[in-house]
């Protein structure tokens, strides 16, 4: 394996050996305190050009399940059809796996998919310092290869444009009630969740109109990078929320950003993110918490919420918005995964609650 050195923007530097796909690359180095869920983790749209670490030491022991599609155009194991994430960075990759499922190791599909993987990382030096400085730019270097010097942007850029689908895509047709889905980067197990209770999902791009199909719900997804960038869906949400006809909606992640921007709430970044299986979050107005798996790197601005609106979950280790719902109108979001695959799925039921009001 090839040596390797992972560059940060304050000049941290961390050595380590390749054992993915032989590239220089660069991007915004995230960690992840997940300790499974590899596959479905890099197949995740929302981290379209991220290089995501992972604090869990041992990576790979059980292998990739295969990449097989169902007929409903969904992935049967993967959250999408491609990795997403730019690279992943690992403390201890191993290349002998044991799993019922397993069709090849990790680093064979990264190969395939030409995505780096690094090991022998000091993850929890590297996560010690992007939790005391925040989420920050770094690249892969190959370190006999010093000249060639991977450049990446990232602040400012529309990955939801990058990641969203570019024509309508219709699932379980002819099933029920029409919910208009608008895809910033939707993992396919949130589409499984929805056919699965018995409605018809109508996939559109991120920016598409859809105020004039006809439909019985709309449904806000997940994706990657700054909600700031998808002005053009939030003008589609407040035409809705303006709408004569009320009709109920759901957001997740992305979808709760955007959400919340139509109906005049201010997002930020937040230091350096929630990734992970093991968010807690409490239900406003009860005492119910709830583990959560979660993927982003920014939220909603509580104070900036209108009068109408309110928070629906809060983060309980540091008081971030985790959901909004307004006070007397059928739409609601989650900064979660209700859907999270693979889990927690404590919260699944808000898409009971999203059918039962179509």
């Amino acid at each position: 394996m090839r040596n390797v050195t992972l560059i940060l923007d304050d000049g941290s530097r961390f050595q380590g050996k390749s054992f993915g796909y032989e590239k220089p690359v660069a991007g915004e180095v995230v960690f992840n305190t997940a300790m499974m869920g590899y596959p479905e983790s890099l197949t995740d749209p929302s981290y379209a050009g991220q290089l995501m670490a992972l604090t869990y030491p041992l990576v790979g022991n059980y292998g990739v399940p295969p990449f097989t599609m169902e007929e409903n155009g969904l992935a049967t194991f993967m959250e999408s059809d491609k990795i997403y994430a730019s690279a992943i960075i690992v403390s201890d990759y191993s290349a002998e796996y044991n799993h019922w499922n397993a069709t090849e190791s990790l680093a064979d599909w990264l190969k395939r998919e030409q995505v780096p993987g690094i090991t022998g990382i000091d993850t929890r030096q590297l996560t010690k310092v992007l939790r005391e400085h925040g989420v920050m730019m770094g690249k892969i270097v190959f370190d006999d290869e010093p000249e060639h010097i991977p450049t990446a942007d990232y602040s400012g850029v529309n990955f939801v444009d990058k990641v969203s689908c570019k024509e309508i895509i219709r699932y379980n047709e002819g099933a029920g009630k029409k919910v208009v889905l608008v895809d910033c980067g939707v993992k396919h197990n949130i589409i499984r969740c929805l056919i699965n209770r018995g409605v018809e999902v109508i996939r559109v791009p991120w920016n598409y109109d859809f105020n004039d199909m006809e439909f019985d719900g709309l449904f806000l997804a997940n994706g990657p990078g700054d909600p700031d960038t998808c002005e053009a869906a939030v003008v589609n949400i407040r035409k809705f929320l303006n709408s004569p006809v009320v009709k109920p909606c759901m957001g997740i992640c992305m979808g709760n950003q955007l959400l919340s921007k139509a109906a005049g709430a201010s997002i930020y970044k937040l230091k350096y993110g929630h990734r992970s299986h093991n968010q807690p979050v409490r239900m406003v107005g009860t005492e119910k918490c709830f583990i959560t798996s979660q993927n982003h790197g920014y939220a909603v601005d509580n104070d900036t919420l209108g009068a109408d609106w309110e928070p629906l979950f809060i983060n309980m280790n540091d008081g971030s918005n985790e959901g909004v719902r307004h006070k007397t109108r059928p739409w609601f979001s989650a900064q979660f995964h209700p859907e999270a695959c693979s889990g927690p799925v404590d919260t699944e039921f808000l898409f009971d609650d999203f059918v039962k009001l179509l």
